[in-house]
């Protein structure tokens, strides 16, 4: 699991605009036309409306889609009663998981009331303003009080994610975990370490799921909860049974499930050595579980063991939960989250375990996974989850009379699929494969502290293994200078300067270059340039893969990689594309962005082959759209009758694609339009390829989209190399140069793979 610095942490808060979300508007304003409409006198008429029928708010008003995340900050994280002030980082951190997973918007409340009754009624009082409410990081036992007075109060879903939340996912993990280790739900015993909120909660859920009260023994600071204890509030007394057993160890023996919500190292191998055969081990505490993953297979190899952690199997995270009962609560207009569609959720999230995972899946946390003691749960980066959970726990709304809105799953399901593209998840699932089987990267500009703050990450994720160019005294001053937390021994530290491959590699530079003008004394000056050293290290073998291009421009750091690295077998031309995460219309492919400035009808073609194979690395299904100023012959040009030719050339060359052109760009993206005014098009869907007539064309239209569009985009990514090359742009960040190398060290594995299986033949045009 990466480490979290201090620094990183503040830093990653204060970059560009404070904290971690925005207010974005939805409609345009830029007339005194719209101005009317967005206020007075427009706004007067769906104010009346809704006057009229209070329903109508979801028709006009953001609220179906407006969660508040609420707290006083008395219980936040580990940090214990720290204030509603010092929470307002995490409940910002809610929202962005919340409109991460399941897109939906966020204002976050940090309420100054400690006394639950002055709590309870602030949030009452919001009820007109939202569709759903969340509670977070409020303690025991008063968060049983308020989500309880809250929950009879308000008509709309009311929903501590601190209880609900870790019931959901643990009580799916319990479903798979019992079905494997054929221990029948009503019959099992259940050992519980902890009495707050959470395992309350969790406790409780596992007794609607079936597990029989009496069955359950929980234990807080102090011991089990028995029944001649005196100390215990009203809610730990529902969990007070008459039993002599007194320990944590003794209640152990014999158990078959133990469920630890309370704190690091309580639980020691002997005691779980006494827990009935094939034991379930849930230890949930964060960020030390009660006893180690390894710890507990080592003591109990026939147990199935889950924790909080992400670098284990099994991991417990409440973000499988909560965006996803909330946006099936909020598309059904729930007015209250019924103990049927929690369970709907658990039952939803334990069946999707049970079903194939994709490859893709797999494929991006470099592992195989299948229904088993290691994998009870799905992954947090499963895209599946969104239409898998949300749909259930909408069902379970009408079923229950918790809803009040129209359902039509088939549909629903449909718009769950397109509703995030999964463009950052696809993202993330890149870092997660290079971490799988990490290169030797060169870094030319190691002196530069953004490329040492980006080796310091890329080393905790275990996404490669750096070669720094440099003399190593400068390096270590900037490291030093700049507090950049490397570890300098873990990366390779080499000076082309005094390097003895130097001699070596000028001779090899003279050969491969004294036909196109290059002497001898030419190539030894020229090899002293770290780019150029970097790239003869990889064509020497000596590293798999190079990044660079901070200081100087693109067209003096791809010239040395064509030069020297050159283009894989098969393939005619180097390109440059761009992916543009787009919120609504998911990943696409801009291309040529960077490299061939002027292209003829069969460089087109060219480019828009390796921009399709590239795509199907990104996971999508390519769906090449050749743009131009005309469409389908609308203007007598040469350059629309050149694009027609590219089109009529890769036809003919790839008949597996889907390509259409010529096409106007807004018709390219509208497939509504293009189905509506030329039926006859070729394409399935929208273009998700976009191939530009020319580099002008591509590049600027890429930097306008990210610029005025606020579109994420991820690039420059070099196409058609014989080895990984990556030419970062000048301006880029440090979690750019992050992910920039992941998908580097992914292409390096590709090539690899591809190299294996077909010897010195074709390779995939990934970049």
């Amino acid at each position: 699991m990466s480490k979290v610095r201090r620094k990183d942490a503040l830093d990653y808060h204060t970059q560009g605009r404070p904290g971690k979300i925005q207010v974005v508007a939805t409609k345009s304003l830029t007339s005194q036309r719209d101005l009317s409409l967005a206020y007075s006198p427009g706004v007067a008429e769906p104010c009346l409306a809704i006057a009229q029928d209070a329903t109508l708010a979801h028709r006009y008003t953001a609220r179906g889609n407006l969660v508040a995340v609420i707290t006083n900050g008395t219980a936040v994280l580990g940090l214990g009663d720290i204030g509603p002030l010092a929470a307002k980082p995490v409940m910002e951190g809610k929202g962005v998981l919340f409109k991460k997973f399941a897109d939906i918007d966020v204002f976050d409340l940090e309420l100054d009331a400690s006394d639950p009754d002055r709590f309870v009624e602030c949030v009452a009082a919001l009820e007109p303003t939202f569709g759903g409410i969340n509670l977070e990081d409020i303690k025991a036992p008063e968060s049983f009080y308020i989500e309880e007075k809250l929950r009879a109060r308000m008509k709309i879903p009311v929903f501590h994610d601190d209880q609900h939340g870790t019931a959901i996912i643990s009580g799916a993990g319990l479903i798979n975990a019992a079905l494997l280790q054929d221990k029948p739900l009503s019959e099992i015993k259940v050992v519980v370490s902890g009495a707050g909120a959470s395992a309350i909660a969790c406790a409780r859920f596992f007794v609607s799921l079936g597990v029989s009260h009496g069955n359950i023994v929980m234990a807080d600071s102090r011991g089990v909860l028995h029944s001649e204890r005196t100390d215990l509030t009203p809610v730990k007394q529902q969990f007070a049974i008459d039993t002599p057993m007194r320990t944590l160890a003794e209640a152990l023996v014999g158990a078959d499930m133990f469920l630890g919500l309370s704190k690091g190292g309580l639980v020691t191998a002997d005691m779980v050595k006494t827990m009935a055969p094939r034991p379930i081990i849930f230890a949930l505490a964060n960020p030390d579980p009660e006893i180690g993953y390894d710890e507990a297979k080592r003591a109990r190899p026939d147990a199935i063991v889950a924790t909080g952690r992400s670098d284990y199997d099994n991991q417990v995270n409440n973000v499988l939960g909560f965006p996803f009962v909330f946006r099936g609560a909020l598309d059904v207009r729930a007015t209250t989250i019924s103990e049927e569609m929690k369970i709907a959720a658990a039952h939803a999230l334990a069946d999707l375990a049970r079903r194939d995972v994709p490859h893709e899946v797999s494929k991006a946390y470099g592992t195989e996974f299948h229904f088993g003691p290691n994998y009870i749960i799905p992954k947090p980066f499963d895209p599946r989850v969104l239409y898998w959970v949300a749909p259930a726990v909408a069902k379970a709304a009408i079923a229950s009379g918790a809803a009040t809105g129209p359902f039509d799953e088939r549909a629903y399901v449909e718009h769950l699929r397109g509703l995030l593209g999964h463009s950052s998840a696809v993202l993330r699932k890149f870092v997660r494969r290079a971490a799988t089987d990490p290169r030797k990267v060169v870094f030319p500009e190691a002196e530069d502290p953004r490329i040492l703050q980006a080796c310091s990450i890329l080393l905790d994720e275990g996404v490669a293994r750096p070669v720094l160019l440099g003399a190593p005294e400068a390096i270590e001053g900037v490291v030093r200078s700049r507090e950049i937390d490397l570890d300098l021994s873990r990366c390779e530290i080499v000076d082309p300067a005094t390097d003895p491959a130097l001699s070596d590699y000028a001779t090899r530079l003279y050969e491969m270059r004294q036909r196109k003008g290059m002497g001898r004394r030419a190539a030894l000056k020229l090899m002293r340039d770290r780019n150029v050293f970097g790239m003869m290290m990889v064509k020497q073998g000596r590293a798999d893969a190079v990044v660079s291009g901070l200081l100087a421009p693109y067209s003096e750091t791809i010239r040395p990689a064509l030069q020297i690295i050159g283009l894989a077998p098969g393939v005619r031309r180097a390109a440059g594309m761009y992916l543009l995460l787009h919120h609504q219309r998911g990943m696409l492919c801009f291309g040529d962005t960077t490299v061939n400035v002027d292209c003829d009808a069969e460089a087109l073609a060219d480019v828009a082959e390796l921009l399709a194979d590239a795509a199907r690395t990104f996971e999508l299904q390519p769906r090449v759209a050749m743009l131009s100023m005309s469409n389908f012959g609308s203007v007598r040009h040469r350059e629309a009758a050149k694009v027609a030719h590219a089109v009529t050339l890769l036809r003919a060359r790839r008949p597996d694609l889907e390509v259409e052109g010529e096409l106007q760009g807004n018709l390219a993206v509208d497939y509504a339009l293009q189905r509506r005014t030329f039926p006859f098009s070729r394409l399935s869907g929208p273009g998700n390829v976009l191939v530009f007539p020319n580099l002008d064309a591509g590049n600027l239209a890429y930097k306008l989209v990210r610029e005025l569009g606020g579109v994420t985009t991820v690039g420059p990514l070099l196409l058609g190399m014989a080895r990984a090359v990556t030419v970062l742009e000048r301006d880029c960040e440090v979690d750019t140069i992050v992910l920039m190398t992941a998908l580097t060290v992914v292409a390096a594995q590709e090539l690899d793979r591809t190299r294996d299986e077909d010897g010195a033949g074709h390779v995939r045009r990934i970049g």
